[in-house]
């Protein structure tokens, strides 16, 4: 298992009758960083949670660094550098102290921590708060330093597994942007990320690999290439409803132009098409306005973003299907 720094394999999670994780298979290598990309409730955090020895798996395996993670969970976690999904308990403290101290319980010299974390200071544009204490009121440092904080404190050492649970929530758009610069970093130094995170749009620019967890279930998984499945050159065609009003591409034969992918989600409607039917398909979209069918358009080049609301809608209306199913037996 050389070079691999997380292997799950098999893994399941019941509360109750409720199945959080299902045969979930998962592998990060050193050096690569893999998306793990959901709906809110998709079973992200729960296999996070089984991970770092937090809960305990119904059945699977987890290695952590080559350790068995479920056998021997305390040397596996020494091996593992968490942000959570929830903020960092650093009341008291100022973001300086708090990353150096995440620096030392990792074993770092002291001139290396305080260097480290003047690093990642200038890394996420955050030393204008670097000496500012963060208050019990919620006072000292708003939402979005206090995550880049915590975000700090997972990174400033060195360690074979990092571990980032929706890193950007409450990030402003200009520091979302360093850090996800600081991720892709990481990845580059040696380390193997697990970016969990729902904003596939954002995810896209840094991992390697992607696995799409939807019901507790991979649904997907592969380079972003890979399941974009499609031409470099082709084209997104985004269709902005009226609220309760039809769909124009919901009959093939009603579309002038061929669709290689359609996916609607709300008031959305994703029509992935060839570079070559692009004139034809802005004069179709600008005929649509015009009479009124649609508020708006947008093309654009397709992205992971169509791929991953394929696969879970398409997984969302199976489960629908089953659950029909089985009502009626």
């Amino acid at each position: 298992m050389s070079g691999t720094v997380l292997e799950v394999e098999g893994l399941t999670r019941r509360f109750g009758s409720v199945v959080a994780n299902e045969q979930v298979r998962l592998r990060v290598r050193a050096g690569e960083v893999v998306g793990l990309l959901g709906h809110n409730g998709a079973g992200k955090t729960t296999l996070v949670s089984q991970v770092v020895g937090l809960l305990r798996p119904d059945s699977g395996s987890i290695r952590v660094a080559d350790v068995n993670a479920i056998a021997d969970p305390a040397t596996a976690r020494r091996c593992v550098a968490l942000q959570a999904q929830a903020q960092a308990p650093i009341d008291g403290l100022t973001p300086r102290a708090a990353i150096e101290i995440a620096g030392r319980l990792r074993g770092m010299s002291a001139t290396d921590a305080r260097a480290a974390a003047r690093t990642l200071a200038d890394e996420l544009d955050i030393r204008e708060w670097f000496d500012r204490r963060a208050t019990p009121d919620g006072g000292g440092l708003s939402g979005g330093v206090r995550r880049l904080t915590a975000f700090a404190m997972a990174a400033v050492a060195p360690v074979p597994l990092v571990i980032l649970d929706e890193p950007t929530n409450d990030v402003d758009a200009a520091r979302r942007r360093l850090l996800w610069q600081t991720v892709r970093r990481l990845g580059d130094d040696g380390a193997g990320v697990l970016l969990v995170t729902h904003n596939v749009v954002e995810a896209e620019r840094v991992v390697d690999e992607l696995v799409v967890l939807d019901r507790g279930r991979v649904v997907a998984a592969g380079s972003p290439s890979q399941l974009r499945g499609a031409s470099d050159h082709d084209l997104r065609l985004e269709l902005s409803l009226h609220p309760d009003g039809a769909d124009p591409s919901e009959f093939p034969a009603d579309v002038p132009i061929p669709i290689a992918r359609r996916v609607r989600a709300g008031r959305r409607v994703l029509l992935t098409l060839g570079a070559a039917d692009a004139e034809a398909a802005v004069a179709w979209a600008t005929t649509l306005r015009s009479d009124g069918r649609i508020e708006g358009y947008a093309l654009a080049p397709a992205t992971l973003e169509d791929v991953y609301l394929a696969v879970t809608t398409s997984a969302a209306a199976s489960a629908a299907t089953t659950t029909k199913e089985a009502a009626d037996v």
